[in-house]
């Protein structure tokens, strides 16, 4: 694209076999400096005409949705995602009209609820949509969050227990529960009905519960087709099925019903923070959340943006790199109910106090996690197809952020385990695309390797015993081996346009916006920028390249390399001379530091072009 309008040079000279998109090389470009070819994103035949491939006459947006599988019969719905559009009849997961019927019971009964979550993002806006719901409709339901290090993943019978001892008479778990046998049946035994709203991988035996609602048991059948919903939007499908059971048992005849709507803020919170895919339902819970988030219903959420020190309304990388990491702090490294309690108070002046020390609780994190990550780096195998990696006395708060990093510095499934001093490793994994870890995880559990252990497709937690650590790689080595080969077989840097200089500019970056909520499952769209010389370049931050480059039209733009100094492409950005050209890929962003609107590109991939 030429200021806005597509380059149709170099993609015209491909072979006759790599006629259409899903092959092209964009650009002649079959390694670039980091050695992978970079392709045009997939389209079906149909759509080939789209955007930086020749110029066709749908408009931007048109071509960004098609090009992420979007039918053109459904444009309109993924243009402007509404809950309406994409929201199911709660009805067809399993168990929820079960789980509602109970819920509406102990609201007519006022009875004594408790919330029991995970520690995560997801967990903690979980526990508050149930508890924020529950509260409008007349019930304060108590959280009940355990604590990572003391505790670990998920419910133990003495916790659920103790809640029954302390009065509960109905129990919640969410974001938890699915592989919790041991928990449930210790609750039954204690005659406490326990709901479970998850979504993390079932084996074929359930546990004992009330209702077990999860869209991925393996039992389920309508409802498997939205196996991508996090936890929180589960909840939120639960939230609506229990106030439609008490709109038919007429409990809103001298009563207002609860505005769902407004809970989406957390709802997006969550989704975006676990990873989820944005397919269907996810994308119309964050585009709305988004739009609830900017109007600070929520004064927890409110706190916690500017704490983060946001002065623009958050974006959904926001929630992913800003919001979300803060709330997670607190079940990290600090106490684990701080993000509940934040976005459940009705105390302004307390949801600042908390905000303030979740932030500090997030600088600590990052301290901690640098640790961790640079000892992780150095034992990090290149030659296993899956990495594993362990340290004793490693902070266990910190292990799936070290896995995520590890995971795509390496392109391959990283998992870390962090040992404590009685021999018993907690891990967690991150996958990559094409590589389902949850189900590897669980089949090593299943053949005796593992302590505990479960999660999905691209994440996962386990529990080791430190001497079964070697038996383990080794196992996954064989199961994993051939999808990890395959997905990096298929590795390629997937474009979506062509640009010059000048093209990467503030009206772009609003167009490309559009075609948004972009996250897993729903790639923000990528470029290429140039022929470029590179004008200036340095190392700021923590190993951060930033430069300014010029290109064939006289336009100059600053393009950032995050974390990148000591790799191939870092180097060739410092080092090239200054006759030289490139081709730079990655992503237009706004420059939010420059005093008026302007725009970057956020580099992943060079090509020399000379």
């Amino acid at each position: 694209m030429r200021d806005g309008k597509p380059i149709r040079a170099h993609h015209a000279r491909q072979s006759p076999h790599n006629h259409y998109p899903g092959r092209m090389t964009v650009l002649g470009v079959t390694s670039s400096i980091l050695g992978q070819p970079w392709r045009w994103r997939a389209l079906s035949a149909d759509q080939r005409d789209g955007f930086g491939i020749n110029g066709s006459g749908d408009d931007l947006v048109t071509q960004l949705l098609l090009a992420r599988g979007c039918p053109r019969d459904a444009l309109d719905a993924h243009r402007t995602p509404s809950i309406r559009a994409f929201m199911p009849d709660p009805s067809i997961f399993r168990d929820m009209d079960r789980a509602a019927e109970r819920l509406a019971d102990a609201v007519q009964a006022g009875e004594q609820v408790a919330i029991f979550g995970d520690y995560d993002v997801d967990g903690a806006t979980s526990a508050a949509l149930m508890i924020l719901t529950l509260r409008d409709l007349g019930i304060e339901a108590r959280p009940y969050i355990p604590d990572r290090l003391l505790e670990g993943y998920g419910p133990s019978g003495e916790a659920l227990v103790r809640l029954a001892g302390e009065g509960a008479t109905l129990i919640v778990t969410v974001d938890c529960g699915a592989q919790a046998f041991d928990a449930l049946d210790a609750a039954r035994d204690a005659k406490v009905d326990v709901i479970v709203i998850d979504h993390h991988k079932c084996s074929t035996a359930l546990p004992h519960a009330l209702a077990l609602v999860n869209p991925n048991r393996l039992d389920e059948t309508e409802g498997a087709a939205h196996g991508h919903l996090a936890a929180v939007g589960m909840c939120f499908l639960a939230a609506a099925a229990l106030v439609r059971t008490l709109r038919a048992r007429g409990f809103f005849k001298d009563r207002a019903e609860p505005k769902l709507i407004d809970l989406l803020d957390i709802v997006a919170l969550g989704t975006v923070a676990d990873v989820a895919q944005l397919r269907g339902l996810n994308r119309a819970f964050v585009s709305q959340g988004l739009k609830v988030m900017g109007a600070r219903k929520n004064i927890g959420v409110a706190a916690l943006i500017e704490a983060s020190r946001l002065t623009r309304n958050p974006t959904c990388t926001d929630l992913g790199f800003a919001l979300g990491p803060r709330i997670n702090a607190g079940g990290r490294v600090g106490r684990a109910d701080l993000g509940v309690r934040l976005l459940t108070t009705q105390d302004a002046d307390e949801a600042r106090t908390i905000a303030i020390e979740l932030d500090r609780l997030n600088e600590e994190r990052r301290a901690i996690e640098t640790a961790v990550q640079d000892a992780a780096d150095l034992l990090a195998s290149r030659d296993r197809a899956v990495a594993v990696v362990s340290g004793h006395g490693w902070h266990p708060g910190v292990i799936g952020i070290v896995a995520g990093r590890l995971k795509e510095k390496l392109s391959r499934p990283a998992i870390v385990i962090a040992i404590d001093e009685h021999g018993v490793g907690k891990g967690s994994g991150r996958s990559i695309p094409g590589v389902d870890l949850g189900a590897a995880v669980m089949a090593a559990r299943e053949h005796g390797l593992l302590v505990s252990g479960g999660g999905h497709a691209m994440a996962a937690g386990l529990t080791i015993d430190a001497t079964a650590i070697p038996a383990f790689t080794d196992f996954l080595e064989e199961r994993l081996a051939a999808a990890v080969e395959r997905s990096n077989g298929d590795r390629a840097l997937l474009l979506d346009a062509v640009l010059a200089a000048g093209g990467v500019n503030p009206g772009l970056v609003e167009s490309m916006e559009a075609g948004g909520p972009y996250g897993m499952g729903w790639p923000a769209p990528r470029v290429a920028m140039g022929p470029v010389r590179v004008i200036k370049a340095d190392v700021v931050g923590n190993g951060h390249v930033r430069t300014i480059v010029a290109g064939d039209d006289g336009r100059s733009i600053k393009a950032m390399a995050f974390r990148a100094a000591e790799s191939a492409l870092g180097q060739a950005l410092l080092g090239a001379a200054p006759h030289r050209k490139l081709w730079l890929a990655g992503r237009a962003k706004i420059d939010d530091w420059s005093s008026r609107p302007s725009a970057e590109l956020h580099v992943e991939d060079a090509a020399w072009a000379d």
